[in-house]
């Protein structure tokens, strides 16, 4: 995802579904994460959120296995950080990516002190995106059942954007490939339509019921805690 995922525009082929999630980002961390606690961003890539924790007084280091971040993960999927030493884990479409599920999480549970948080989001359906692999979606009785089996326990689950605005942005997603491969005026054709079909989402996903959407969602936002021995 691009770096402007934190604040997309309307004429963004995603602007619905990161609109979505980073208002949730933002409602979720005010609540659950007190200023000055250390949050680690486990697999940060150009840390777009940064911005938004810090503004909140969070301390917030990116973490990924390139130089992206402040922190490097190494080759066993650890951070350079003390056992215990973050209260708060933030994990954005990365799960999907992740082929070893178990060193993953049992390196937020590493990290976490044992009252903090996890905030992790990831893919219930979604095109297939590897980066540089793609490996699972979600049911959110899936999720919320991987995370506990692997010592997560999920307290809240939200869903954004139901099926019928994410088949709408699938299509979007795939027309607006093809339109940006026109010279010159293919760029704006796409951005057009992306307004157009963003509006038309908002709308289905307006008239969709809750019971529905939370069900189905394209992306699942998970609030958790490591399991306490």
């Amino acid at each position: 995802m691009k770096a402007s995922r934190a604040s997309p525009r309307i004429w963004d082929t995603d602007w619905l579904i990161l609109r979505g999630l980073a208002r949730l980002l933002k409602e979720q961390a005010r609540a659950h994460v007190r200023p000055e606690t250390l949050m680690v961003d486990l697999g940060c890539g150009d840390m777009p959120y940064a911005r938004m924790m810090r503004e909140m007084r969070i301390d917030y280091r990116g973490a990924d296995i390139d130089d992206g971040g402040s922190l490097r993960i190494d080759e066993r999927g650890r951070v350079p950080l003390a056992d215990g030493a973050a209260g708060a884990v933030l994990s954005v479409q990365v799960l999907e990516h992740v082929r070893d599920l178990d060193a993953y999480c049992a390196e937020i549970s590493r990290l976490l002190r044992d009252d903090g948080v996890l905030l992790l989001s990831t893919h219930g359906t979604w095109l297939y995106h590897p980066h540089p692999e793609d490996h699972r979606r979600w049911t959110r009785t899936g999720l919320i059942a991987d995370l506990g089996d692997r010592g997560l326990v999920v307290e809240d689950v939200k869903a954004i954007a139901g099926p019928l605005a994410t088949t709408t942005l699938i299509r979007l997603t795939g027309f607006a490939f093809f339109l940006r491969r026109i010279p010159v005026f293919g760029g704006a054709f796409a951005s057009l339509l992306a307004v157009l079909m963003n509006l038309r989402a908002l709308l289905e996903d307006a008239i969709t019921p809750a019971s529905i959407r939370d069900e189905n969602g394209c992306v699942f936002l998970v609030r958790a805690h490591k399991a306490i021995a």
